[in-house]
């Protein structure tokens, strides 16, 4: 009976914290109080701060500062902003209080950042859950993965290759969260990072066949973040397999659907082969849109 209860308690605390990150993400360019948080999971503004510390092991507002400099350097690489109105934007007292901010999280101050943009390592929040062994979802077999061909042109991709890791989940292990932040920091043609199964012919003798990148001009001369190195692509077409929306807790299943979609499916239908001298890439899972992968091929 205690443990049972114990696992009821651990399951709302989760839950709760899950509440106030949703919250903090919906209200990013909002004044966001401790009072705001309390009501969004439904506990005491003291207690609702203790779980998101013993959590995420930083303070509420700790993590939204980091959350709001994160995205202004996101506006100030992609607009033509006043650095005075994101600031205010951002919720900041003053222009000043947002330089010295922008200074200790990233090393330069946004006006020099504007100027010349590099790479930056930005504040990914990550969504916490249960224990994998706790938590076991069954998803439907009816769910539709969705199939589309698309065409990749010649680019280059900064990755930072890992050891030992060769999926999602043992990269993140080894390597790091940290890495997608500083990848996503760095403006993609494709919109946003990507991991990757690299082709033999694209590794290294020491290193992984899965990396994280970001894919950029094949004309690219911006900076490269030390540790991380540079290889080119060339144009390819691609099968993009899409998973249907899921709730962000089951994100390990939503991939795992996808991966017995592609392992079951034969290109030959549509007059496609695959094509094993491109990498695989695999897209941030995100409940709201499907989980995505993509997969070379070639034509018969």
């Amino acid at each position: 009976m205690v443990l049972v209860r114990m696992v009821i308690h651990i399951k709302e605390h989760i839950e709760a914290v899950k509440q106030m990150q949703k919250y903090i993400a919906e209200h990013i360019n909002e004044e966001i109080s401790l009072d705001n948080l309390a009501r969004a999971c439904s506990y005491s503004p003291w207690y609702a701060r203790k779980l998101f510390i013993k959590y995420l092991k930083m303070s509420p507002s700790h993590y939204i500062r980091r959350l709001k400099l994160s995205k202004s350097a996101l506006k100030l690489r992609d607009e033509k902003c006043h650095i005075i109105d994101i600031a205010f934007e951002m919720g900041f007292g003053s222009v000043d209080g947002y330089q010295r901010a922008f200074r200790r999280e990233f090393g330069c101050n946004p006006k020099e950042y504007a100027s010349s943009i590099i790479p930056l390592w930005l504040f990914t929040p990550y969504l916490i859950e249960e224990d994998d062994k706790r938590r076991k979802q069954e998803m439907s077999e009816s769910r539709t993965v969705f199939i589309q061909v698309i065409e990749k042109p010649e680019r280059k991709v900064i990755i930072k290759r890992g050891i030992k890791a060769n999926d999602y989940f043992s990269y993140g292990e080894e390597v790091g969260c940290d890495v997608w932040g500083l990848l996503t920091s760095i403006k993609s043609i494709s919109g946003e990072p990507v991991c990757m199964w690299l082709p033999e012919k694209y590794r290294n003798p020491k290193t992984n066949v899965y990396v994280q990148g970001v894919e950029v001009d094949y004309d690219y001369s911006g900076d490269v973040p030390e540790g991380f190195e540079v290889i080119t692509l060339p144009k390819a077409t691609y099968l993009i397999f899409r998973g249907e929306p899921f709730d962000e807790e089951n994100y390990r299943d939503a991939i795992r659907e996808v991966w017995k979609a592609i392992e079951k499916y034969n290109p030959e239908f549509i007059g496609y082969e695959w094509d094993h001298e491109n990498p695989r890439i695999q897209l941030e899972p995100i409940g709201k849109r499907g989980y995505i992968e993509l997969v070379a091929v070639k034509k018969i």
